[in-house]
């Protein structure tokens, strides 16, 4: 298993750690990763975390960008001053700093979401709402490209 995959909440111990879940650190652990990096969402109250190709990733697109645009002093300010590394200790845990815990509003549980290349960590109350969002969004978007009742019976047919 080479992805980030499923949903697990875990607690903040009294030193303000957190353990990442198993499965994630076999991913990490196959992938090699010594360092995290975790970059503030933009869109949420979340943080999107992973190697050092997660931050590889953005700095191409920073790269291919005109440095004496807006844009590209905006991206840089958002890698940089919105990212942070995270060390995982021994025990697979990471320390939340204050980076963390006020972008995310999290305070004693830490939910990690897969998403594929890299993974999320919410507050698991702003999860569920942003999950539940998200399941509507994808529903009304599903409901709205399917065909209608009649539409696959009258394919094929000329208009009269």
């Amino acid at each position: 298993m080479d992805r980030f995959l499923s949903t697990a909440v875990n607690n903040v111990d009294a030193k303000g750690r957190v353990s990442v879940p198993a499965r994630f650190r076999s991913v990490l652990q196959t992938r090699g990763y010594q360092e995290l990096y975790a970059l503030r969402c933009l869109d949420v109250p979340a943080l999107d975390v992973g190697g050092l190709d997660l931050l590889d990733r953005y700095e191409a697109l920073l790269a291919a960008d005109d440095p004496f645009l807006q844009s590209s002093d905006d991206l840089g300010f958002f890698l940089y001053g919105d990212g942070d590394f995270l060390k995982l200790d021994a025990d697979g845990r990471i320390q939340l700093n204050d980076f963390i815990r006020e972008h995310a509003c999290i305070t004693d549980r830490v939910a990690f979401v897969g998403r594929g290349r890299h993974f999320q960590m919410w507050e698991p109350g702003r999860l569920a709402d942003y999950g539940s969002a998200a399941r509507a969004r994808l529903l009304k978007l599903r409901r709205n490209e399917a065909p209608s009742p009649g539409a696959a019976a009258s394919q094929g047919e000329p208009e009269q």
